[in-house]
C-alpha cells in the first residue's frame, strides 16, 4: 500500500475543489506563522516541534495530517473581509505507508465555510472530534480535528484526513498503528505531545514506522510487533518469539560481555522515556526510538520504532577507515617532503660553490613550503582552506631565515578567504617567493617591512599586491628572466590564470601586483546517502 499506488478521481476532485474555493497565499510554515499574531515565540517553537515529528503520526494513521493557525485579520491578505475565514493551513504532511488525499501544495490556503465550522468548534472545545461528516467536495475522505494544546492552551487545529474509498477489511497491522495513532493524537489534545528536551541523537539510521513497530503495555511486554520490527529483533540473534515477552529481556539476553551498551538503552527497551538509543549483537546494528504514551498524564505504554541499521553502520565504517588511510597517505608525503627539504639544507651545506648552494637551499625551502600546504590541507575532509594560516605559517619561516642583518617584518591587510586545494599550493609559492626575494635583495642589509594586501573581488577573482620599501629594482631588471625565482613566479601565475607585474615604488621600493581567478571548490565527499531513508514501507 504504497504512497504511489492510489490516485483515486474522488482525490483529484477533492484537491481540486479545495483549490477552487481557497485563495492560496503563497509562502512558507514561516510566514503563515508570522501572521498568526496570537502566537508567542514558544507557542510557535511548539508547533515546529510538532511539524517536525509528526510525519510518524501521518503514516500510523495513513492518513494527511494538516495544521491550521487562526490568522489575525490584521494580519490577512488584503482580500481577506472580517468575515472571511481566519483559519490558514500552516503546514501539510503527507502518509508514506497508504493513498493520500491532497495531492496540490495547500500550505498558505485559507478554509472553507464547511471546514471553518468544524475548526472553531474544535478550538472552542478543546477536545478531538472523530469521524465528523465529509466535506461535501471531498468524497471518500474522513476527518477528524484534533486540537493542538500547549499549557492548557489551544494554540492551532490539526485535521486528519483519511481516504475511506477501499472497502476491504484492515488488518491488524493497520489496526494497531490506528490505535497508536489515536493514542498519539490524544496526547497532542492533552499537551502531552511533542516532548520538550527530549534527545534525538546525532547519527543517522533515525527509525519511522515503515522500519517496524513494536508495542508495549505499562510493564514493557510486547502487545504487538509489525514483521519488519520482527526481522530486525531476529538479525540482531533472537530466535524466538516476541509477542508476550518483555523487550527488555530480549534486549539484554543479546548483549555480550564486551559490548558497549548505552546507558539511555534501558529507558528506551522499557518504553519509559522519549529517547533514542542502538544496540550491536552479532555483527547487527539496531537502532530504538521509544515513545511512551500517556493518558491523563499517566503513562499506560509505549510505541518503540526499530530500523535495521547494520549497513549503514558497516557503511560508515568503510568510510572512517578508508579516511584514517588517506590522512595516513597525507602524513606520509609530508613527512617525506620535509626530508627532501632537510637533505637539501644538508647538502647545500657540504656545497663549496656559492651559486650551487645558493640553490639547493633555495629548492629546500620551496619544497618546504609545499610540504606546509599539503599537511594543511591533510588536517581537515574540507576541499578548501583557510589561506590566511597557511600564509602566516609560511611567511613567518621564511623570513626568520632569509637574512642575517636588521630584522625584516611583514604584514597582511584584507584576506585571502578560503582557498581550493588547487590553488593553495601555487599562492603559497607565489608569495614566499616574492617575501623572499624582497628579504634577500630588497631588505638586505638595511631591514624593513613587506606589506600583503589581499582582496576578494566577484566571481572568485582575487587581487594581491606585495609592496617592500626597500632598495627597489635594480636597473636591468625583466620580469621571468631576470632569475630563477621570477621564472617560478610568473609560472605559477599563469597556472593561477592571472597575470602579474613589476613596479618601482617612490622615493624607494618595489611593488609586485598579480592577479588570480582561483577555482571553484569542489564540495567534499559526503558519506553514501542513506537509501533506506527514501521511502517508507506499509508492511511495517
Amino acid at each position: 500500500m504504497g504512497r504511489s499506488g492510489v490516485h483515486c478521481p474522488q482525490q483529484a476532485v477533492a484537491a481540486a475543489a479545495l483549490a477552487a474555493r481557497t485563495l492560496l497565499c503563497v509562502g512558507t510554515t514561516a510566514d503563515v506563522m508570522v501572521r498568526a499574531r496570537q502566537l508567542r515565540a514558544q507557542d510557535v517553537d511548539w508547533l515546529h516541534l510538532l511539524i517536525g515529528d509528526w510525519q510518524l503520526i501521518a503514516d500510523l494513521s495513513f492518513a494527511d495530517l494538516v495544521l491550521w493557525v487562526r490568522v489575525d485579520p490584521g494580519a490577512a491578505d488584503p482580500d481577506f473581509s472580517v468575515h472571511d475565514s481566519q483559519w490558514v493551513v500552516a503546514s501539510h504532511v503527507r502518509p508514506n505507508t497508504g493513498p493520500l488525499v491532497f495531492f496540490d501544495d495547500i500550505v498558505g490556503s485559507r478554509a472553507g465555510a464547511e471546514r471553518r465550522r468544524l475548526l472553531d468548534a474544535c478550538a472552542q472545545l478543546g477536545q478531538m472530534i472523530f469521524d465528523t461528516d465529509r466535506d461535501r467536495d471531498e468524497v471518500n475522505v474522513r476527518q477528524t480535528a484534533i486540537p493542538v494544546v500547549r499549557s492548557g492552551k489551544v494554540l492551532a487545529v490539526l485535521t486528519r484526513h483519511s481516504n475511506v474509498a477501499t472497502g476491504r477489511i484492515p488488518s491488524r497491522l493497520e489496526l494497531t498503528y490506528l490505535s497508536l495513532a489515536t493514542q498519539m493524537l490524544e496526547m497532542i489534545a492533552a499537551g502531552a505531545f511533542p516532548t520538550l528536551g527530549a534527545p534525538t541523537g546525532q547519527r543517522r539510521g533515525a527509525p519511522r514506522v515503515g522500519d517496524g513497530v513494536v508495542s508495549l503495555d505499562y510493564e514493557g511486554v510486547v502487545t504487538y510487533a509489525s514483521p519488519n520490527a520482527i526481522s530486525a529483533i531476529h538479525r540482531i540473534g533472537h530466535p524466538g518469539p516476541i509477542l508476550g515477552e518483555q523487550l527488555s529481556r530480549i534486549v539484554s539476553d543479546l548483549l555480550e560481555d564486551h559490548t558497549v551498551v548505552d546507558e539511555s538503552l534501558v529507558l528506551v527497551v522499557t518504553g519509559k522515556a522519549p529517547w533514542r538509543s542502538e544496540i550491536d549483537a552479532h555483527g547487527a546494528s539496531l537502532s530504538l526510538r521509544a515513545i511512551p504514551l500517556t493518558s491523563s498524564g499517566v503513562r499506560t505504554g509505549a510505541m518503540v520504532l526499530l530500523r535495521d541499521v547494520s549497513e549503514l553502520r558497516r557503511r560508515e565504517r568503510e568510510l572512517m577507515t578508508k579516511d584514517a588511510t588517506i590522512r595516513e597517505i597525507h602524513h606520509r608525503v609530508k613527512n617525506n617532503l620535509q626530508t627532501v627539504a632537510a637533505l637539501l639544507r644538508l647538502q647545500s651545506r657540504r656545497v663549496e660553490d656559492e651559486g650551487a648552494r645558493a640553490a639547493l637551499s633555495e629548492a629546500g625551502r620551496r619544497i618546504a613550503t609545499i610540504a606546509l600546504v599539503h599537511d594543511t590541507l591533510s588536517r581537515t575532509i574540507d576541499e578548501d582552506v583557510d589561506f590566511d594560516d597557511v600564509l602566516t605559517r609560511a611567511l613567518n619561516a621564511v623570513v626568520e631565515v632569509a637574512t642575517d642583518g636588521p630584522p625584516v617584518d611583514w604584514v597582511l591587510t584584507g584576506t585571502f578567504g578560503r582557498v581550493g586545494a588547487e590553488d593553495a599550493t601555487s599562492l603559497a609559492m607565489v608569495l614566499t617567493e616574492l617575501v623572499q626575494n624582497a628579504a634577500e635583495h630588497g631588505l638586505a642589509g638595511i631591514g624593513g617591512s613587506v606589506v600583503i594586501d589581499a582582496r576578494r573581488g566577484v566571481k572568485r577573482r582575487l587581487s594581491v599586491t606585495v609592496t617592500d620599501d626597500g632598495v627597489g629594482l635594480p636597473e636591468n631588471f625583466r620580469p621571468g628572466r631576470s632569475g630563477l625565482g621570477t621564472q617560478i613566479v610568473s609560472a605559477l601565475v599563469e597556472d593561477l590564470r592571472g597575470r602579474i607585474t613589476w613596479e618601482r615604488v617612490q622615493p624607494h621600493g618595489t611593488r609586485v601586483t598579480f592577479t588570480a581567478k582561483l577555482r571553484t571548490v569542489k564540495p567534499a565527499r559526503q558519506p553514501e546517502s542513506d537509501e533506506l531513508d527514501e521511502g517508507g514501507d506499509a508492511s511495517g
